[in-house]
């Protein structure tokens, strides 16, 4: 049976599952994320859900259901709008069971569910707690947020926790953030609570405290995670920049970490040429995830952004180069999972695009949806339900570019955009954005009205191939879809 081939984001177009922490049980991959819903006032509104997939065949992804609801928890405040269920994180037990570590808004704790399997239903087990039975976060300690659990090598477990950000609105129950970079907790793994010790700073640096050291422009925002790969430890973290995931490596999991670089960017800012906000290649906001290695294979997931704000965020994930103990940063593509290119020919969704900007270039995502202006944008239409419409590019206008990353082209010689909308003007097709970007396609549209195609012929096309849509001319048009022949 041929393999699905993987794209980002890589769960079906109406799932919105940001800060994804994979795990592998028994020959699957499980990703454990918030859930924002579509077009939602705030981030995390959504109930736990789980989705798995075979660790050899990364584009075959399974709907586990809803794994926890938030009223099962019994400090949920009344109020979800403000107050939803954020970044889970999971572990497995010294007794075989699956423990959930996750953070509830307006709470200040770290609260902990547990099921007899990875993604069966979760039920309420209790908050992270010191020996004297008072949970973390209510001893005037450093904001609680985002808890990351790791279990060593010998048995030990350890959780990681912190948010940095001065003045952010989540502050306002007068709660204070850390100065001085994620806290660790060692936690008993007999119970899973109780705190044997901590918290403890780990090193990685604060904002202030970044100054003048490596971490300088890198310093700690959120997101904590860890993992081990040899002997070497490795957290994973949001900046303060919100766009990128960083990594610091130790090789004790509680001290000493050294930074180590960007693992991702939500815009591709690090990458050559794309020096700030100003130049990214995609619409930026927070991001959250982690690494994980599978056959051989090392793995970053993250999130990105869509409908013009930051509380509709979907799961990406791409594979990202390890050599000698370091992680070099990850490019935004739309084959992801898919180990190498996608196939030369097929109907492919236009909403796998990975890079996305106007003329004027992108912005950074807020929580007030940004105006349409000469921005295209992903988005659906409808409102949020289980299984809803395919997702679309919409607002491409005149100076639009829509780039997607890589394909075999090596035997394509047509190619046909399905569009919706009233444009008139020319689509060119490129190998890229650049100044030096070869022309593979140009494609003449008019009157699309409710749904049309326009084909072109493919030149100068190859194996690994990227192609990149820009539309000048008048009005605007869907991008839906496009066929590879």
């Amino acid at each position: 049976m041929e393999k699905k081939q993987a794209f980002n984001p890589y769960l079906p177009s109406y799932e919105y599952v940001p800060d994804g922490e994979p795990h592998v049980v028994d020959g699957r991959v499980y990703i454990y994320g918030s859930h924002d819903l579509f077009n939602g006032l705030n981030f995390c509104l959504g109930d736990y859900v789980c989705w798995s997939a075979p660790v050899d065949d990364l584009g075959n992804w399974r709907y586990e259901g809803c794994i926890y609801k938030r009223e099962q928890d019994p400090a949920a405040p009344k109020i979800r709008l403000t107050n939803g269920l954020a970044a889970p994180d999971m572990v497995q037990g010294d007794d075989g069971r699956y423990y959930l570590y996750y953070f509830m808004g307006g709470t200040k704790m770290i609260s902990v569910a547990v099921c007899d399997k990875p993604a069966g239903k979760y039920e309420f087990y209790g908050y992270v707690q010191y020996a004297d039975k008072v949970p973390i976060g209510k001893k005037n300690e450093p904001f609680q947020f985002d808890p990351g659990i790791f279990r060593d090598d010998d048995g030990r477990l350890y959780l990681y926790t912190g948010f940095a950000l001065q003045g952010n609105p989540i502050l306002l129950d007068g709660s204070k953030p850390t100065e001085h970079g994620p806290m660790c907790f060692e936690i008993d793994p007999k119970d899973m609570l109780t705190v044997k010790s901590g918290p403890e700073y780990i090193g990685i640096a604060g904002e202030k405290e970044s100054v003048g050291t490596s971490y300088e422009g890198h310093a700690f925002l959120e997101a904590s995670s860890m993992r081990k790969f040899g002997d070497t430890y490795y957290f994973i973290y949001s900046s303060l920049n919100s766009h990128e995931l960083c990594y610091a490596t130790s090789d004790n999991p509680t001290h000493g970490f050294e930074y180590g670089g960007i693992l991702v960017s939500n815009g591709d800012i690090g990458l050559p040429g794309v020096t700030d906000v100003k130049h990214a290649k995609n619409y930026t906001g927070n991001t959250h995830g982690s690494l994980i290695e599978i056959n051989g294979n090392y793995y970053v997931f993250y999130h990105r952004h869509t409908n013009r704000k930051q509380s509709s965020r979907q799961a990406c994930a791409e594979r990202v180069r390890f050599e000698d103990g370091k992680f070099y940063q990850a490019e935004l593509t739309s084959c992801g999972l898919n180990n190498g290119p996608l196939k030369g020919h097929g109907k492919y969704p236009a909403y796998i695009a990975c890079n996305l900007y106007g003329r004027k270039g992108t912005m950074f995502y807020s929580m007030i949806k940004h105006r349409k202006g000469g921005y295209p944008y992903i988005t659906q239409d409808g409102g949020d339900r289980e299984e809803g419409p395919d997702q679309y590019v919409a607002n491409v206008c005149d100076g639009a570019v829509v780039g997607y990353k890589y394909f075999d082209l090596a035997d394509t010689k047509e190619i046909r955009i399905n569009i919706k909308g009233n444009a008139d003007g020319v689509v060119t097709v490129k190998d890229g954005d650049g100044t030096d970007a070869v022309l593979l396609s140009e494609i003449r549209v008019s009157g699309a009205g409710s749904g049309k195609g326009f084909v072109g012929k493919l030149d100068n096309v190859k194996n690994g191939q990227a192609l990149f849509f820009s539309f000048k001319g008048k009005g605007a048009f869907k991008f839906v879809s496009f066929d590879l022949k």
